[in-house]
């Protein structure tokens, strides 16, 4: 990789389009893969992104409907209701070496992407921001923050350094991360408790740690069990400690979706930590109840 990257963006949304028009402003050449409509849309009127700490501004991209040539980095931000897809857009052919590098929630895609493609040009990535596509090409950032750890086992480390470099000076802080286990699992251990019980409640954050709290803290001790025996973090304090420093009206964005009456991650999150759970024997009724719930509530 030299100074000036070649970046795709699978999924220009909400965290896709920031980063897209962040690394763009940034002097990189951007390819957003995304629906024939979208890409119209990006191909004329670029990405605008209202934010705070970044500012308002407009940046140029290049949009298709599918990769067609070699690229440093692909950087894939769609949701795991619609990955299977999203991924039609992405043949392993034109991906070639280039670094794969999943925003998704979840602790399973990276096996699933390894799969796929090169298993050693995969290094899953975790973001801390919030971040929002009021309409195709529109972003509005809401946080006064944007952090991303960035892992991969087995890929090349220069590449790893060379993509944080870059993404640190278009504006997030980006850090690589040595151990890819504990990365996925200090984003799952938070994010779980949080997005299944203000969906299975449909209130927001600062109701569930007062109304529900009990709930709220087996819901993430069990979390922090099965994270220890998949040998990630544990740390039950420390969480209930995060959420509690939250504005109270802090919604998941699964919560958002049900709200909206989209697919839910259930199965990605929820899911996932029931048969980590399961395959390590850690015992986590709750858990199993509240997915059980929102499972139930989506058949009907």
């Amino acid at each position: 990789m030299g100074n000036e990257l070649t970046v795709a963006v699978l999924g220009p949304g909400g965290v896709g389009g920031l980063l897209a028009a962040l690394l763009s402003r940034a002097g990189h050449r951007v390819i957003c893969l995304s629906g024939e409509e979208t890409a119209r849309t990006l191909r004329t009127e670029g990405i605008r992104v209202r934010s705070t700490p970044f500012g308002d501004f407009t940046a140029p991209v290049e949009a298709d409907t599918q990769l067609r040539q070699p690229v440093d980095a692909c950087l894939v931000t769609v949701k795991h209701t619609t990955l299977d897809a999203a991924l039609a857009r992405v043949p392993a052919t034109a991906l070639a070496d280039g670094l794969l590098v999943p925003f998704l929630n979840g602790v399973e895609h990276p096996a699933a992407l390894r799969a796929r493609y090169r298993p050693d040009r995969v290094a899953p990535a975790v973001i801390r921001v919030e971040s929002t596509r009021v309409a195709p090409g529109v972003i509005e950032h809401g946080s006064p923050f944007a952090e991303i750890d960035l892992t991969g086992t087995a890929a090349p480390r220069p590449r790893l350094d060379t993509l944080a470099e870059a993404l640190t000076a278009a504006g997030p802080t980006t850090r690589v991360q040595d151990d890819e286990t504990a990365t996925l699992w200090a984003k799952m251990s938070f994010l779980a408790p949080f997005a299944l019980l203000t969906t299975r409640h449909s209130l927001p954050l600062g109701e569930i740690r007062t109304r529900h709290r009990d709930e709220l803290t087996a819901l993430v001790e069990e979390t922090a069990a099965i994270s220890r025996a998949c040998g990630g973090p544990a740390d039950p304090a420390q969480s209930l400690a995060r959420y509690d420093a939250f504005p109270p009206r802090t919604k998941s964005s699964m919560q958002r979706d049900a709200e909206a009456g989209r697919p839910l991650e259930l199965d990605a999150i929820g899911g996932a930590l029931l048969r980590a759970a399961e395959r390590h024997g850690v015992s986590a009724p709750v858990t199993a109840r509240v997915v059980g719930a929102l499972a139930r509530e989506r058949t009907r």
